[in-house]
Order: C-alpha cells, then sequence, then structure tokens
C-alpha cells in the first residue's frame, strides 16, 4: 500500500511517504499501550481542554488544512473548508460536554445498597478511516475517545497522508500526548495484526463493504469490540406538495457535493410520476450548470473524483446501466484532460433488474425514479441491502415525518439530507454497518459501563 499525494487535479504524484516497518507497528503498540496508563487518569477536565485546543488550531489553520485535502482528494476549497469547521466542531463539542458524559450515575433498585455506574476507557483502539472525509470521519472517532481516555492508533487513507500527518501534528500540539495517539502508514496485513493483539481492544472503521468484513471478521476472532460505517445508497423521496423546480435543485446539488462521494448522499431520488418530467428536468439543469473545475478556485462547485480509478469506476457503472437498459440524461463520461475528471451524470429508467438498482455509486451520479403511490416509493425505499440514511421532502411536515419513520435506516431527515452535527448520533444498519458515533451514543461505544455496587 503505497502512501501518496497524487493530485487528482492533474495526475501528478507531489509527494511519497515511508511506510512503517513492523517493528514500528510493535513499538507504536507498545507505546499506546504505556501511555494509556498515564492518560485514563489525566483529569477530565484536562483532557477536555486539550480538546478545546484541538478545535482552536483547527480553526486558526482552516485554509492550510482546507487546501491540503483539494490537493489529495479534490474537494473544492469551499466545501473543504466547512469539513474542517465541522472537524472542529466535534473537538469542540466533546470538550463541552465529555465531562457530564462522564458523570458516575447512581442506581435506586429499592435495597440499602449503593449502586453506580461508572464509564471507564477500554484501551487502546484503532482507527481505519477513509479519504472522502479525511478530517471529519476522523475527528468523530478520535474526539470522543480521547475524552473518554481511550489512546488511539490511527491508520488513514494511504491517498491522505499529509492530512494524516497534519492531524498529530495538531493534537500533539494541543496537548495530546504524543504516545496517546499515534499515526500510522501501514499494509492491510499489518492492520490485521494491529487487531489481533491483545493490546489493543477495540477498532473503528469507515470504509468499504469489503474492508469493514475483513475488519469485523478479525475483530470477532479476537474478540474486539468493533464499529463500522460501510457503504450506502440512501433514498430520498419527494412528496407532491412541494415545489419542484426549488426541491429538484436542492436535491440534484446535494447528490453532487463531495462529487457525489459521500456514503450518506441521496443516491436514490423518487419522485411522484406526476411531476417526474418536470423535476427531472430541473435535475438536468442543475447538474448542467455545476462548474467543474480547480479545487482551490473559489468559484468550483466540483472538482475531480479521488482518483482515476474511483472517476473510471463511476463511469463504468454509468455505461453498464444504460447496456441494460437505463436513461443517460446528461454526463458520465470523462473529461478530456489530465486528472480524475468526469463530467456529472442523471440516469433514469433503472430498474430492480439493473446493477444499477443494488449498487451504491460513489461518485457525481444522480438516478431519479418515478413512483405512483407513497407505499410504493417507501417500499422502492426500502429495498436495498443498505441502510444509511434517507429523506422525505413536503410541505406538509407531518406527513413527511411519519413517511420518514417508515424508512429502514439509522438516519432519517425531512427537507434535508446527510445533515450531521456534533450531537446527532451517525450510523447505520444492514450492510452499512453498526454501532453509532458522535453525541452521547458515540462516547459510549468504546466504553466500559461498569456497576460498583457497595453492600451496607
Amino acid at each position: 500500500m503505497a502512501y501518496r499525494t497524487e493530485n487528482p487535479a492533474t495526475g501528478v504524484v507531489e509527494k511519497e511517504y515511508t511506510s512503517a516497518t513492523d517493528a514500528d507497528v510493535t513499538r507504536a503498540i507498545e507505546r499506546a499501550d504505556a501511555a494509556f496508563g498515564t492518560w485514563r487518569t489525566t483529569d477530565a477536565s484536562e483532557r477536555a481542554a486539550v480538546l478545546t485546543k484541538v478545535a482552536d488550531l483547527y480553526d486558526e489553520r482552516a485554509d492550510e488544512l482546507a487546501r491540503v485535502i483539494g490537493a489529495e482528494m479534490g474537494k473544492p476549497l469551499a466545501q473543504a473548508q466547512g469539513e474542517v469547521a465541522l472537524a472542529s466542531s466535534i473537538f469542540r463539542w466533546y470538550s463541552e460536554h465529555g465531562e457530564e458524559l462522564l458523570v458516575e450515575e447512581q442506581l435506586n433498585i429499592g435495597d440499602d445498597a449503593k449502586s453506580l455506574v461508572v464509564t471507564d476507557p477500554i484501551g487502546v483502539l484503532m482507527g481505519v478511516m477513509p479519504w472522502n472525509f479525511p478530517h471529519y470521519q476522523v475527528a468523530r472517532f478520535v474526539a470522543p475517545n480521547l475524552m473518554l481516555g481511550n489512546t488511539i492508533l490511527l491508520k488513514h487513507a494511504s491517498i491522505c497522508a499529509r492530512t494524516a500527518e497534519l492531524i498529530e501534528e495538531i493534537l500533539h500540539a494541543a496537548g495530546v500526548p504524543q504516545d496517546a495517539y499515534i499515526n500510522l502508514f501501514v499494509s492491510n496485513e499489518q492492520i490485521t495484526s494491529i487487531i489481533e493483539d491483545p493490546r489493543v481492544r477495540g477498532v473503528s472503521l469507515t470504509g468499504s463493504e469489503g474492508a469493514g468484513k475483513a475488519v469485523a471478521e478479525t475483530a470477532s476472532q479476537n474478540l474486539k469490540k468493533s464499529v463500522l460505517e460501510l457503504g450506502g445508497s440512501d433514498a430520498l423521496i419527494v412528496l407532491d406538495d412541494v415545489d419542484v423546480a426549488e426541491t429538484a435543485k436542492a436535491v440534484a446539488t446535494a447528490r453532487m457535493s463531495n462529487a457525489g462521494q459521500a456514503c450518506n448522499s441521496p443516491k436514490r431520488i423518487f419522485v411522484p410520476s406526476t411531476m417526474f418530467d418536470d423535476f427531472v428536468n430541473g435535475v438536468v439543469a442543475t447538474v448542467e450548470g455545476i462548474k467543474v473545475g480547480n479545487p482551490d478556485d473559489e468559484g468550483t462547485d466540483m472538482g475531480p473524483l479521488s482518483s482515476v480509478e474511483a472517476r473510471d469506476d463511476a463511469i463504468a457503472q454509468v455505461e453498464r446501466a444504460v447496456e441494460q437498459g437505463a436513461t443517460l440524461r446528461t454526463g458520465g463520461t470523462a473529461l478530456e484532460q489530465d486528472g480524475a475528471w468526469m463530467a456529472p451524470a442523471v440516469l433514469t429508467g433503472v430498474t430492480r433488474e439493473m446493477d444499477a438498482f443494488k449498487e451504491e455509486i460513489f461518485g457525481p451520479v444522480a438516478v431519479v425514479y418515478s413512483y405512483d403511490s407513497i407505499d410504493e416509493a417507501v417500499e422502492l425505499a426500502n429495498d436495498s441491502s443498505f441502510g444509511l440514511s434517507g429523506s422525505v421532502w413536503g410541505k406538509d411536515t407531518d406527513k413527511a415525518e411519519q413517511i420518514a419513520r417508515r424508512l429502514e435506516v439509522g438516519m432519517t431527515y425531512v427537507n434535508e439530507h446527510g445533515t450531521t452535527k456534533a450531537g446527532l448520533p451517525f450510523g447505520g444498519v444492514r450492510r452499512s454497518g453498526y454501532g453509532r458515533e458522535l453525541g452521547r451514543w458515540g462516547f459510549g461505544e468504546f466504553a466500559n459501563t461498569k456497576l460498583v455496587r457497595v453492600a451496607k
């Protein structure tokens, strides 16, 4: 696994990084395990103060961090700045709420004994993180667990090595001990050996289904706790009372954010048949108006995909859908220039028999379906092996909420899609993974909820 910065806007390899040796890995585990004894006993208020400083440094270095994201995986500057701000907000939320989440709970079970529930850290954790949101997804794993008192080994995506170094640099500058957070440029085989080590007590992965299966298997064989956030093929249901033009624009914009490279992007859009043509025309117009360009330019709406391989995979999925009978309304081709550029696409006419109905398309491709009844829309939405999130859009929000509650996913929204905030739980069901991150829910995933009982 080669760690390098290959700018997807140019195809030029800008820097290569040295991978960790097996000896480096062994030493890192030893260091993190030794640091756990000290970090866990550091007063919670001190750990909170360190997280506050992390958030401050994120704010101070926001432009620098955002531009590195663009150089590594092609995210436009404004979107990258938004991600950095979100990561900062997560560290700040746990700095402000972490101590209250650690307060002991006294149980009243009707006897004379004192019964307390305390929240303890469990030890060294392994994090395996993806490239598409290189700061945000690290923050939602790291912030709660550092606040809790766990120590962390972090394996970032191979194309985000510079970001990985910057995260470690910021955490250490803020006061996280050198051995309480260690960045590792390791291979898949080394990840397996880390999870197998008895000093490592849990693993969190955000990534592909294949990676999730491998990590889950190793963790289960070694009786380790794991949290997985995997793929998604989110459904978005439009009701018949919306403003068609306004909603089509909002939905298309949401789908194309981050070049469609988000697990919780609205990949399947269901629209009443009575407004289908007008809605599709609105989506196509919005997509064709997207400015595809240099991530560093302030006016850019969409940059390149993360790599030529990712671009080619998305185009192949579009081409296969068309071969199987779908209609390509716009885009879906590679742009003739160096780098991982693709014209954003809109597909219609996808049926259950086609691969595109079942697969996750991880790129700038909106797939729009028609429906004749709400029951049909919900049934189609739930006909997926994934279950990350979904949304319903309509002016009658009570009606929309009731429909949203019927979606078999981990997160549902009305008149928005994929909203993430530090205090809200994040996670899915089915093949989208298990466990929760963020808020108090993410705080408890790698905690020992311990009973302390004192009889009189």
